[in-house]
């Protein structure tokens, strides 16, 4: 199980990214635990969607330790460094498409904590809003966690600045899309102004005017990236009360999309 989570390719990518253990100071304590163990014990979790306390000791990781860990690697940044390094890899590999970006949110139903709200989609329980942003092929550039009442259009301009800046299969790095794709929910004159500032040319369906029908030739490509990333049944439902940990699951599952995506 442990290789077909985490392969020899995708464990050479992640393992120059992970932060060096710092001995305690005054000495002592337990030695740290191998590395690629407390990985794949992370990816299982967010695969298998089991709390941390049913982790099977077949991993060699107790369960405290796996998300104890999980919460260093969290807080120091490690998730959108391996979401970049695959991306990296397709930028120049060629399968980036530039040619537009696309997108979406969906909203989870929550246990609260930050970044939590009432869910217009679910008698106003406490929920979620995964927002994702990808190119025109439907490989996620970028991820975002929101309270589920937050209007869609707001998370736009979070999204499109938070492009990372992705290696080229020829020239230099690139993070802008030739042109961005949405519905009638981001239908907004400033959001339009916001694009067109950039150099980003838009393609979003004006209320009470046009069909978002007319996008669909698009839009499923977004709508089967969020359903590849529901396959990770740790974000199905919020567990986390603390949303920087509910955004590095997110973000590890965009990573792991990318890297299936690249390894076909």
């Amino acid at each position: 199980m442990a290789l077909r989570l985490v392969p020899d390719e995708l464990w050479e990518l992640v393992e120059p990214l992970l932060p060096s253990f710092t001995p305690r100071p005054q000495g002592g304590g337990t030695a740290p635990v191998e590395e690629r163990a407390v990985f794949t014990a992370v990816v299982y979790v967010l695969t298998s969607g089991y709390a941390w306390r049913h982790l099977p000791p077949s991993f060699g990781v107790s369960a405290p330790t796996a998300h104890r860990r999980f919460q260093v690697w969290t807080r120091a940044g490690l998730w959108p460094r391996i979401h970049r390094a695959v991306l990296d890899r397709h930028g120049a590999a060629g399968t980036v498409d530039w040619t537009s970006a696309i997108v979406d949110s969906a909203s989870v139903r929550g246990k609260g904590g930050s970044l939590t709200g009432p869910s217009p989609v679910d008698r106003g329980k406490a929920g979620s809003k995964l927002h994702v942003l990808t190119d025109a092929a439907g490989l996620p550039l970028v991820v975002g966690v929101s309270g589920a009442n937050l209007h869609d259009g707001h998370a736009l301009i979070p999204l499109v600045t938070g492009i990372p800046v992705v290696r080229s299969r020829r020239g230099p790095r690139r993070r802008k899309p030739d042109k961005l794709r949405a519905d009638k929910a981001y239908d907004s004159e400033d959001l339009r102004r916001f694009l067109r500032d950039r150099g980003i040319a838009h393609r979003i369906a004006r209320k009470g005017i046009e069909s978002s029908e007319k996008l669909g030739r698009h839009r499923w490509k977004v709508e089967r990236t969020m359903a590849w990333l529901g396959g990770y049944r740790r974000i199905t439902i919020r567990y986390e009360r603390n949303s920087h940990n509910f955004l590095g699951f997110l973000t590890l599952a965009a990573a792991l999309t990318c890297w299936k995506k690249l390894a076909t």
